[in-house]
């Protein structure tokens, strides 16, 4: 089994190098080495490869910046896919693309269904949902795959940002933290995630496959607030922080972010648990275990 994984600097595909399964191959090409916003790189790139699946991590996730930088963010997260889902379906190639929780406007009570209508309020919710139908328009041999607030030991995420926070607040350069605390969803450990990507992977190998959209995200769901404040205890008893830092609790107007996030954006997984037999991440469980990592 080959694979294309695009976009293979970030979070996402450098997890699925790391748990690539034995005796498969894989090509991560970072953006420096393919544009997938370029059709006729795309093209060669995948002649030149000839993968048997392809999976698209590629992304512009900067959602605040997306505002105002709306063109580059389409150009990647809904032209790019589209050159991605064409190219793949005229070679006859399996097409595997993330997508994300930001392609609900966050009003439902309980959790989002794969039936469930999108209405993202963001630019970046937009251009991902926007990605999302051109991958559906052009190759109906897809997987559609969103997940949420995805983590890991290194790369810019959410715990790698409340490291940098805290230790600059305790060192004396920094404020009280204010962490929003009216959006909930459910924190993904990317090394999960790749692990349930590869399982579809070895579906799609021997041809029993169900095509279409699923959920895949980590379990409970909780607050930005009660996600930093599990971080900080597990990074304080794990010596990565000598104290906790003093967080406040703030609604997403005080926060005032640029971009408009859904206040529920919890995904339920049962479609991809009882097509795949995957269950969802533990995600208090796997923090511990990327901390662990952090500070070895």
């Amino acid at each position: 089994m080959k694979v294309l994984i695009t976009g293979g600097k970030g979070l996402v595909a450098r997890a699925l190098q790391q748990t690539l399964p034995e005796g498969w191959q894989c090509v991560a090409p970072g953006h420096a080495e393919l544009d997938i916003s370029d059709a006729d790189a795309v093209t060669a790139y995948v002649a030149m490869v000839r993968p048997d699946v392809v999976i698209n991590c590629a992304a512009y996730t900067a959602v605040d910046l997306a505002e105002q930088n709306s063109e580059h963010c389409y150009a990647v997260n809904r032209d790019g896919a589209a050159i991605i889902a064409e190219t793949t379906a005229e070679a006859g190639i399996p097409l595997i693309h993330l997508s994300t929780d930001y392609v609900f406007d966050g009003f439902k009570n309980g959790l989002y269904t794969e039936d469930d209508l999108p209405a993202p309020l963001s630019v970046y919710g937009k251009s991902k949902l926007a990605g999302e139908q051109a991958v559906l328009a052009a190759n109906p041999r897809h997987i559609i795959l969103r997940t949420s607030w995805v983590f890991a030991a290194e790369g810019n995420n959410f715990v790698s940002t409340m490291l940098r926070l805290a230790r600059a607040q305790l060192a004396g350069e920094g404020s009280v933290l204010n962490i929003v605390a009216d959006q909930v969803g459910g924190p993904t450990p990317a090394k999960d995630l790749a692990i349930a990507i590869w399982t579809i992977v070895a579906s799609i190998a021997i041809d029993k496959v169900q095509w279409g959209i699923y959920h895949y995200s980590g379990t409970p769901c909780v607050s930005w607030f009660e996600f930093a404040s599990r971080i900080f205890i597990v990074f304080t008893e794990q010596g990565l922080l000598p104290a906790m830092p003093i967080l406040r609790p703030v609604t997403s107007t005080e926060f005032g972010a640029k971009a408009a996030r859904p206040r529920n954006s919890c995904l339920d997984n049962s479609k991809i648990h009882n097509t795949f037999l995957l269950s969802s991440p533990d995600w208090p469980t796997a923090l511990r275990d990327v901390l662990k990592a952090r500070k070895n």
